[in-house]
């Protein structure tokens, strides 16, 4: 097989490995935020049950929960999703990789939230700003700025993680070339995802580092 040929069937995986980076950033930025409050909450309870669930999230491999959200819920209420094929395999690997995601990004929001001075809450007061527009215009941007450089890493990371994809059997970029080294007794399947793989992250820490100095522009104005 000719390797544009090998090529053209890595770049259908591709698309599926896109696919998940895509999805898992656009659900679990948002909902890092929401269980980033939650673990801040004053209630006592509220924050043990978030600092619990950050704790299992990051402390037990991507890979085995993605193997508890689809077999858990037959194992445990006996519900056979798997009957619907690939929809409920793609929809549980997103699944898996938010939950995943959103716990490490909501402890880098709480570290970025700890970090702006009390000061500039006064200051957001002072000029008649309620605290949801105090923290949306005023603390969010300074936790952004700060929290750049580790939300970046684990973006970098997600790219790489959506191999991890194909321990339930989701056949995307990894998958592909695994199917491809196999059937033509060859590496250069792996080589050429390896490349793949390299210009992707390439492209997302690129524009990553633009956005973060524009960031810093804006913060210096």
């Amino acid at each position: 097989m000719s390797v544009f040929k090998m090529l053209e069937l890595l770049g259908e995986g591709c698309l599926t490995s896109l696919a998940i980076f895509a999805l898992t950033l656009i659900f679990s930025l948002p909902l890092g935020l929401l269980i980033c409050f939650g673990r801040m909450a004053k209630n006592k309870i509220v924050s043990a049950i978030f600092r619990v669930y950050i704790s299992i999230m990051r402390g037990t491999p991507l890979m085995l929960q993605l193997f508890v959200v689809y077999y858990g819920p037959y194992y445990l209420f006996r519900i056979r999703l798997s009957r619907l094929g690939d929809h409920w395999m793609f929809l549980a690997v997103i699944l898996g990789f938010v939950l995943n995601y959103a716990a490490y990004f909501a402890e880098i929001y709480r570290t970025g939230i700890l970090s702006v001075p009390k000061g500039q809450y006064e200051a957001a007061q002072v000029l008649g700003m309620g605290r949801r527009q105090s923290f949306f215009l005023v603390i969010l941007p300074q936790v952004m700025r700060t929290a750049l450089p580790a939300l970046g890493n684990e973006v970098i990371t997600l790219v790489k993680d959506t191999s991890l994809a194909f321990a339930i059997g989701q056949v995307e970029m990894f998958t592909k070339a695994k199917q491809l080294a196999s059937s033509e007794v060859s590496l250069v399947p792996y080589a050429l995802a390896a490349l793949i793989y390299y210009i992707f992250n390439f492209v997302v820490a690129t524009a990553l580092e633009k956005i973060e100095k524009r960031l810093g522009r804006s913060g210096k104005r």
